[in-house]
């Protein structure tokens, strides 16, 4: 069995009062949760594992340069070893630890975005190990925007490579119970915080390229790193042939090495069998209720996953959730309805709704 450390009461909110007000209750609050994610830094320290919460997934973390703790992560997850993981960090000055070079472009992203939902791939040093990397010359670096996330990485004294806490293909957790569902028994510790803000990955930007290239969408579009750098800023072809069919491994990239998390894998996905549906809203609709009364008839349970056409924010936090509890109510279908992909962020949804579904899709 992980421990399990509830850290639930350290929130922004609670260390404001503490420290600006003087709260002598908020004060406790504090003392009691940095005693928690003290101890699960020195298991951080000592080579072991730890979830925690971020602002926009649960990370499983170790410390970045023992090879020991990141194989630790790949054997709990089950996750392919060419599958790079990011490196989080508590101040933006740390990046130096990591990156062999960097441009003016990275400062400036930094400056804009961090602490944020933004990973910015650079050239690593030397002294990365090769399993953070999937044995690439570059890493991805980001500077959470989390109060447990980030009094960790500072207590632990090192960066903390951490891909999401679940098991590997899984939907990624945004909730402490989807943690404990996947990893209760693998993780050393388990810090059970707040649900996640976002709900959705951060933004991949690989600055090594030029024009740079957002490798996996996110919360931050290409035009809010645009405008952060006064440049221009693309996205991957990769991300764009993610609409045809996939190859022999589940992704459209065959046997591509993968240069970020996310990119190759069939990832996201739930135990129940999953199809998109692709449309007009009225339509979709329609044709959910009547697959699924189909389906219903020959005795399969049936989940319908729709979303309020321009809550797209709200899309993006429950998405990961929702696939969850419809998995735990023991479905064996779920019917999921497809986002406007003009808009940049549900085109990030659509993004970890296709790879969930493995790509099968009805368009009405």
């Amino acid at each position: 069995m992980s421990k399990i450390l509830d850290v639930r009461s350290y929130t922004e909110e609670v260390l404001r009062a503490a420290q600006a007000l003087r709260d002598p209750a908020a004060q406790e609050v504090v003392r009691d949760a940095e005693a928690k994610i003290a101890e699960a830094a020195a298991v951080v320290r000592a080579g072991g594992i730890v979830a925690f919460p971020t602002e926009t997934v649960y990370g499983l973390g170790a410390d970045a340069f023992s090879e020991p703790a990141l194989k630790k992560i790949y054997a709990a997850k089950g996750r392919p070893s060419d599958n790079p993981s990011i490196v989080h960090i508590a101040r933006a000055s740390d990046l130096g630890l990591l990156a062999r070079e960097y441009t003016p472009g990275v400062v400036k992203l930094a400056d804009a975005f961090w602490p944020g939902p933004l990973t910015i791939i650079v050239e690593k040093r030397a002294e990365v190990p090769a399993a953070v990397s999937g044995r690439l010359s570059t890493v991805g670096v980001r500077l959470p925007d989390d109060p447990v996330a980030l009094a960790l990485i500072r207590m632990a004294g090192t960066p903390v490579a951490a891909p999401s806490a679940n098991l590997s293909g899984r939907p990624s957790p945004t909730r402490a119970a989807d943690v404990i569902a996947d990893l209760d028994g693998k993780a050393d510790v388990i810090l059970a915080g707040a649900d996640s803000r976002i709900g959705i990955e951060s933004t991949v930007v690989d600055m090594t390229a030029t024009p740079p290239q957002i490798l996996r969408p996110g919360y931050l579009s290409a035009a809010d790193l645009a405008a952060g750098l006064d440049a221009e800023v693309v996205l991957d072809p990769a991300l764009l042939a993610e609409t045809g069919e996939p190859k022999g491994d589940g992704s459209p990239f065959g046997s591509l090495t993968p240069r970020s998390p996310g990119m190759k894998y069939r990832h996201y996905a739930p135990k129940a069998e999953m199809v998109v549906l692709e449309g007009d809203r009225d339509r979709v609709e329609r044709e959910a209720l009547r697959l699924k009364a189909l389906n219903e008839r020959i005795g399969r349970r049936v989940g319908v996953l729709l979303f309020e056409a321009s809550d797209f924010t709200g899309a993006a936090h429950d998405f990961y959730a929702r696939l969850r509890d419809l998995d735990a109510s023991g479905v064996d279908l779920i019917l999921a309805g497809a986002l406007p992909q003009e808009n940049d962020l549900g085109f990030s949804v659509m993004n970890r709704m296709m790879k969930a579904a493995g790509y099968h899709v009805i368009r009405v």
